[in-house]
This record gives C-alpha cells, structure tokens and sequence, in this order.
C-alpha cells in the first residue's frame, strides 16, 4: 500500500484542503460513516469482530473487515490476537482513537441536537 510520507515540517503534509497532503489521506481513511459508527461502537470497550459486527448494526463481515484494518493501519484501533483455538482477535480504541471518538461523541451530540431543524429543511427543500 502506498501511503504518502509527512517529510519534517508538517506544512503542506498536514494541509487537508491539498489534495495531495498526507493529512487528506488520512482524513480520506477515517471520514466515512463505518471508520465513525466503528470508532463509537468501541467506545472505552474491547471488543471481538462479532460484537462489533453486532454493534454496527448494516455492516457486512467485509466493510467491517476494511475499516478495521485502515483504523488499524492509521494507529487508531489495536488489535489482539490470542493464541486459542478458534483464535481470539480483540479490538480496542488507542490514545489517538480515543482522542478522535471525542469529535465523534461530538457529532453525535449535534445530530440529536439539529435532527428536528434537518428533517424540517429536507422536508421543505423536498416539497419545493
């Protein structure tokens, strides 16, 4: 997988309004709705796949399996594997994902603030 490299500075890199700026990539991985409905399930829990999976509810085993991997790879989900039969495999939230499930708690907070003024919006745009 090729990634984009931050190279000292942090200028441009971390300019995510450039579209070639690693920051943009990273935003690219973690702003879709499954990497947020993943990083919220988990919350301060660990948790197995099937938990998760259980948790978000309309997620299939193969976009669970994607975000997983691109939180994993982006240093915001760990994962444990235990050595059983059948083998265990744990997820939990990092220093930096626990950072960001505050911006998810966040939006959350301001869905169920604003639910009332968007369903009135769509409904007028809608019926215009």
């Amino acid at each position: 997988m090729v990634t984009k490299q931050l190279n000292g500075t942090g200028g441009d890199e971390a300019d995510v309004t450039r579209a070639d700026s690693l920051a943009r990539e990273i935003f690219s991985d973690i702003a879709n709705k499954w990497a947020l409905l993943i990083i919220e399930a988990v919350g301060d829990r660990t948790l197995r796949f099937t938990e998760l999976r259980d948790e978000v509810e309309g997620i299939s085993h193969k976009m669970l399996t994607q975000n997983l991997r691109l939180l994993e790879r982006n240093g915001l989900v760990g994962r444990t594997v235990h050595a059983t039969v059948p083998p265990r495999v744990e997820y939990t939230l990092t220093e930096p994902g626990r950072a960001l499930r505050a911006t998810v708690d966040a939006m959350c907070d301001w869905t169920h603030r604003y639910l009332g003024d968007i369903e009135t919006a769509r409904h007028r745009f809608d019926t215009a």
